[in-house]
């Protein structure tokens, strides 16, 4: 931990993206800009966020050199998530856990997404680390993820909302496979309020947030996306408005819960 660590803000903000245009990337994906640790660090501190997730992109594929020379500038404060493939290396895993990974990103929305049968061969391994699996998914898709981790001891993260957008009913079947993945003990990202059809301030998911705060109990972690890949460089949305429909949904206390936890899924 940095010498510097009782001057961190203690919120974490569990879903962000760093991104060097000099990173070779994945062919076909949009272009991305710089954007990296420092700029997210001082953003974030401005909301009390001190800790963030770095999430594998999927325009750099399984190559998660930036993000590892991201968590290695101030060893122990952030983590991160990966993408691999089921050749990876137990020593490859391991120098991943060193650097603070803490679980393996699964993308069935992306085509350069693993899927699962990488994810049957690659359990074990996640298993025996203590890693978490990361599913970036449709709501449509949740029952099928629920088949996959009845079972096998790995912990399911569920990104954006679960894909609960904001056109989905009450009696969507979404809502009874969401219900089995938490009694599994799965975790939801309160994130990509804009991949949810639904426009600033957000309004349109308030309900959502609160059903899913139901169903998923204290098993709930926020994460602002930055930086918004839905959006051009040049017009971000900004990072507190991100933040304001977990409070504008859950009120005061139960956000700044949300917004703690962290620190527990990602021990």
């Amino acid at each position: 931990m940095s010498p510097h660590a009782n001057h961190i803000p203690t919120g974490w903000d569990c879903h962000v993206h760093v991104f060097d245009p000099a990173h070779p990337a994945q062919a076909g994906h949009y272009r991305p800009v710089l954007r990296d640790l420092p700029e997210i660090e001082h953003t974030a501190a401005a909301l009390g966020v001190g800790h963030l997730v770095l999430v594998q992109p999927s325009v750099y594929g399984t190559d998660n050199g930036l993000i590892l020379r991201a968590l290695a500038r101030e060893p122990g404060r952030h983590r991160g998530v990966a993408v691999v493939d089921t050749a990876v290396s137990d020593a490859e895993l391991d120098d991943m856990h060193r650097l603070g990974v803490r679980g393996v990103r699964f993308n069935l929305v992306s085509p350069v997404g693993n899927g699962p049968e990488a994810f049957r061969t690659l359990a074990p391994r996640l298993k025996a680390r203590g890693w978490h699996v990361q599913w970036y998914a449709k709501a449509d898709q949740l029952s099928a993820i629920a088949e996959l981790h009845e079972g096998s001891g790995l912990t399911a993260v569920l990104d954006h909302l679960t894909g609960l957008h904001a056109g989905i009913g009450a009696d969507d079947p979404a809502w009874a496979a969401l219900q089995r993945l938490a009694d599994l003990g799965a975790w939801v990202k309160l994130s990509g309020w804009y991949r949810l059809q639904a426009s600033a301030p957000y309004d349109a998911l308030h309900a959502h947030i609160r059903q899913v705060a139901s169903i998923a109990g204290d098993r709930l972690v926020w994460g602002s996306d930055w930086p918004h890949t839905a959006f051009a460089h040049d017009a971000l949305p900004p990072y507190a408005s991100l933040w304001q429909p977990v409070v504008q949904a859950l009120g005061e206390s139960r956000a700044a819960a949300v917004r703690a936890a962290g620190a527990l899924l990602y021990a």
